[in-house]
């Protein structure tokens, strides 16, 4: 999505400014930016927000990249370190852990990167993005929570969406999605100019992640939101 944004006129009009997660969604809330690509998580406590793109980063089936890795099976964990970089991931950790596993570990909110050097024993860990990626080939047990989320609501789960705080015209909605629009033609292009050993990035873009922020998509956010408003 970022390609488009990058590589055309839009810039001309726009100052991109990429972050993690978390860090971009405490810049929209304190006013910094505009527009963000923010975890679903944020929505529930914004007063007012409203969705500006036909787009967004969800998964119908394993998303890869947002996992919770252990040494042992789930149910056998008694602490779990969770990422700091996604408050969505985390959330749906916390939702999948109650509701789905039924387990009740004890949580630690990870401060720095080494906290993945804590998974052993019963301790796991919530990984997401790049380490994610990486970590796949070190952790003996993998707990996709997008797959695992699937499995209980038979929905796919929407992990951010391009949101304002305040309307934006129907002109600059169209010219976005036209914008993050423009990539998706040339995702194998994309892939092979990025050269990552640790993941088939082709299959990552293709396969894990889906981008239109279709019907379904729209009924396991509302459904994700639901239980955290719960």
């Amino acid at each position: 999505m970022m390609y488009g944004m990058q590589n055309d006129a839009f810039l001309q009009d726009h100052e991109l400014v990429p972050d993690y997660p978390s860090k971009v969604a405490a810049m929209l809330k304190s006013g910094e930016v505009d527009v963000a690509l923010v975890p679903v998580a944020l929505l529930h406590e914004l007063p007012e927000y409203h969705i500006v793109s036909d787009y967004c980063i969800a998964s119908d089936f394993e998303v890869a990249s947002v996992c919770l890795f252990s040494e042992v099976p789930v149910h056998e964990l008694t602490t779990v370190y969770l990422d700091y970089q996604s408050r969505t991931s985390v959330a749906l950790a916390k939702l999948l852990m109650k509701e789905f596993w039924g387990i009740s570990p004890q949580l630690i909110d990870a401060k720095d990167e080494s906290y993945r050097t804590k998974i052993e024993g019963t301790t796991g860990a919530v990984v997401i993005g790049d380490r994610a990626l990486e970590q796949r080939r070190l952790s003996t047990y993998i707990y996709d929570l997008a797959a695992e989320w699937q499995a209980m609501t038979h929905l796919p789960f929407v992990f951010a969406v391009w949101v304002s705080l305040k309307p934006m015209s129907k002109e600059w909605m169209d010219r976005f999605n036209e914008a993050n629009a423009v990539g998706f033609t040339i995702i194998d292009e994309i892939a092979e100019q990025q050269k990552y050993p640790v993941y088939d990035l082709r299959k990552y873009y293709t396969h894990n992640i889906s981008y239109l922020l279709d019907d379904e998509k729209r009924k396991g956010m509302k459904k994700f939101l639901e239980f955290l408003n719960a």
